[in-house]
């Protein structure tokens, strides 16, 4: 429709043409007057394996250029429903995590003043805790919907208390989740003590291990999960490697028999129906994902969670 935004057609100028924004949508220089907006934070000073997610925003961008307008499965049509635009780059500062988390916080503060919803490129994990802040600010103690092969409740990494493998231990002490409304999909592979997976369940989160989703449709599940996250704010942060690196190896951490991809369309389209107010796909490295296809997955995903973002309309 004329009055929103639309994803520049490849029928105007070639998928391989173009500034390489996310889903070829126009630039904005900030949230104002958005619903929503992609926002990308080049950032992997978190990682502790492989680096590389800095690149993730980037590679993700230009993997977006063959998605078009309308979600065929859903019937989704989120551009003839919000003003959504690429917001660009968070200037994080390379030399100084916690620099950068603090101008993250500031960024996402922002763009939530302005009514806007921010979907992120990540980027490494780390990114979650300071949007949550911003999250609580702007709406209180958040749901969560945290797909992810590893738990990230970390008290410490090499003696510090922020990094990719932290956000969600310090969420839990800062008060930024509502505990009774968080689920835990896709957990899975070796730790460091028999017990790693009950901490979360002592917070009162849904644990869910990828063990639990082999071999099966996930969409009982999401009805599980509807009816626990509803009734208020709900965020989803969608790390790369909940998938199987069969359809993800482009990532830091890699870890073997993880989900597939139509399990985590399954569990971003159960999402529908939700209060969600935010989102993030992160830790994609294209150091390590030659044909692409890690950021060709994270891409179609951030597409997805438009789709089920409050007031998107779905045609007939």
């Amino acid at each position: 429709m004329a009055e929103f935004n639309q994803p520049l057609s490849g029928n105007d100028i070639p998928r391989f043409g173009g500034i390489a924004t996310m889903m070829r949508l126009p630039v904005r220089e900030s949230a104002v007057g958005l619903d929503a907006a992609f926002i990308g934070v080049p950032m992997d000073s978190g990682t502790s394996n492989r680096p590389g997610a800095r690149l993730g925003p980037r590679q993700i961008r230009d993997e977006s250029r063959m998605l078009r307008p309308y979600n065929m499965a859903t019937r989704a049509a989120p551009f003839d429903s919000l003003q959504v635009a690429d917001i660009g780059d968070v200037p994080v500062n390379p030399f100084n995590l916690h620099k950068s988390v603090d101008i993250i916080h500031d960024c996402y503060r922002d763009v939530l003043s302005r009514n806007c919803t921010p979907l992120t490129l990540g980027g490494d994990h780390t990114l979650l805790l300071p949007v949550l802040r911003a999250m609580r600010e702007r709406h209180g103690p958040v749901g969560l919907i945290h797909v992810d092969a590893h738990a990230d409740i970390n008290d410490l990494m090499f003696g510090e208390k922020i990094a990719h493998g932290t956000p969600l231990r310090r969420a839990v002490e800062e008060d930024l989740l509502d505990c009774r409304r968080v689920v835990q999909i896709g957990l899975r592979g070796t730790g460091y003590a028999a017990d790693d997976f009950d901490w979360p369940r002592q917070q009162g989160f849904r644990v869910v291990p990828a063990e639990d989703c082999w071999h099966r449709s996930l969409k009982p599940l999401m009805e599980q999960v509807r009816e626990q996250l509803q009734g208020g704010p709900v965020y989803v942060s969608f790390d790369i490697d909940s998938l199987d690196p069969a359809f993800a190896p482009g990532t830091g951490t890699a870890e073997i028999a993880g989900l597939t991809a139509p399990q985590a369309l399954e569990i971003i389209r159960g999402a529908h129906g939700l209060d969600i107010v935010g989102g993030d796909l992160v830790e994609v490295a294209p150091p390590y994902d030659p044909s692409g296809n890690t950021a060709l997955l994270g891409a179609n995903l951030l597409f997805e969670l438009l789709c089920v973002l409050p007031g998107v309309k779905r045609r007939s």
